[in-house]
């Protein structure tokens, strides 16, 4: 059985350009007009807020280095350059990963003793996308006090550019990759030996961009056997829609079952989310990562988790079963963190394939994840698909609705409640209803213009038949005039 992804009512395409402000960063489509869309004014104008941030955030009078890094999409370059150039300008030290993966920058930061980071990628956006993911001094994703501080500064235009004699540095960090494999492989839980005689077989899917050499890098590490590469030139041409969905997979599931692969690795294009494909060539599932990855870090240490409210009810079955607690969160990496350092959790995450390892470090971190699962799966003596089945059945339905820049989605969601308010409502992060043995989740998505609606259920049937009523009451409410369709 796999967790399913369904499209829902999706409006028809529109051209527009892009710009959303989030806890997630600064991420919009290139092109167009500044303040619509990510353009080179609007790349330098917040890399400048958060350099004067940073400034202000600085101790004892050190320099304050940050780190960047950057995917391999298409306007990587260009806006790395932008970038790059504006930290300097205002005097600040930029330790220069260049091609590089999120967690892999995230590690950089406590590493380097930086002020901050910047990555430069849009995750799981097409190719028109790109962002500014910024970090703090931890390697984490600020808090939302922290992002609202530096568009109050980008907005007001409060900051100032250095003279000749005090401009930055430019110090390249041409390590950083291997400094953040060593540390995986070094890990106590990830087990190196054992991988290694099962002489593992493994294809991987790396969008074509730095999951296609981060990934084969890791699994040479590890002492994999042999590595079936697909989509690993990182030259930014994204070969399918980048989010690693089912319906985006077809090519490595064919590839996995062609060569006899013991297992299919997918990552999106900053190689901080996961997605598997057994030796059949069927899903894993991506909201079993992180459920598979607990269950082995809960039979070695014993503890709490954390998953965001869009994750399935797996995660905690697991984690009962194993004597610990589970506890659930807005989505946002920022927000599954907080908790988790609240809550003590050993290991945490979001079902869409983001695992954090805190011990390693706070953010989802597709790397370790390979590592834990193919040490799981090497101690299990199971194959992929085998294991897969040792873990409870739910399945979700990802669906999701383009907005209209008009959507007035506070009484759009209050329509929704006043149709549910019999059931139980969780409002921390728009809408989650609870039924008997399902749950619907609507929200707006912090890095796309969309709703999203997921629905779960122990039957793939009724998961798709509850989120389409869903996507069905929303349509009824756009087209009574209540909300702007």
């Amino acid at each position: 059985m796999r967790a399913c992804n369904g499209i829902g009512y999706i409006c028809p395409k529109r051209k527009a350009v892009t710009l959303i402000k989030s806890i997630s960063g600064i991420r919009g489509t290139i092109g167009g007009k500044p303040g619509e869309a990510l353009t080179p004014f609007d790349i330098v104008k917040y890399t400048a807020a958060f350099g004067a941030y940073i400034g202000r955030q600085r101790k004892g009078g050190r320099r304050n280095g940050i780190v960047v890094g950057r995917d391999a999409r298409l306007s990587g370059p260009m806006v790395h350059q932008l970038v790059t150039g504006t930290l300097v300008g205002m005097g600040i030290d930029v330790i220069d990963l260049g091609l590089t993966t999120t967690p892999t920058t995230e590690m950089a930061v406590t590493r380097h003793k930086a002020r901050g980071g910047i990555v430069i990628t849009a995750s799981h956006n097409p190719k028109h996308w790109n962002a500014l993911k910024l970090l703090n001094e931890d390697g984490e994703f600020l808090s939302a006090g922290a992002g609202d501080e530096i568009l109050r500064l980008g907005e007001q235009g409060k900051m100032s550019f250095d003279e000749v004699t005090t401009l930055g540095r430019i110090i390249p960090d041409p390590d950083a990759l291997k400094s953040h494999i060593d540390a995986i492989i070094s890990h106590p839980m990830v087990d190196k030996k054992t991988v290694s005689k099962r002489q593992f077989k493994v294809a991987v899917d790396g969008i074509n961009s730095t999951g296609g050499v981060a990934v084969p890098a890791l699994l040479d590490a590890l002492g994999v056997e042999m590595v079936f590469p697909v989509n690993c030139e990182p030259d930014g041409q994204f070969a399918h829609n980048p989010e690693p969905l089912p319906e985006n997979l077809e090519g490595l599931s064919k590839e996995v079952v062609k060569r006899k692969a013991d297992i299919g690795i997918a990552v999106d294009p900053d190689v901080d989310r996961l997605a598997l494909v057994c030796e059949d060539g069927e899903m894993f599932g991506e909201e079993y990562t992180l459920v598979a990855v607990a269950d082995y870090v809960l039979g070695r240490t014993k503890g709490n988790t954390v998953s965001n409210l869009s994750s399935t009810r797996a995660l905690q079955v697991v984690t009962e079963k194993a004597g610990g607690r589970h506890f659930a969160t807005a989505v946002g990496e920022v927000n599954v963190v907080e908790m988790m350092k609240e809550k003590h959790a050993v290991i945490g995450g979001e079902g869409n394939g983001g695992v954090i390892l805190p011990d390693l470090h706070y953010g989802r971190d597709a790397l370790a994840g390979i590592a834990l699962f193919l040490s799981h799966l090497a101690h299990s003596g199971k194959s992929a698909s085998m294991l897969r089945a040792t873990y409870p059945d739910y399945f979700i339905s990802k669906n999701k609705i383009e907005l209209h820049p008009d959507t007035d989605l506070a009484r759009l969601f209050d329509g929704i409640r006043s149709k549910y308010q019999k059931h139980p409502i969780n409002t921390v992060d728009g809408l989650k209803i609870e039924f008997e043995d399902e749950w619907v989740h609507l929200r707006k998505s912090n890095t796309e213009p969309i709703i999203r609606i997921y629905a779960e259920s122990k039957s793939e049937t009724t998961a798709g038949n509850l989120a389409e009523k869903i996507i069905l009451d929303i349509k009824e409410l756009m087209n009574a005039g209540l909300v702007k369709a």
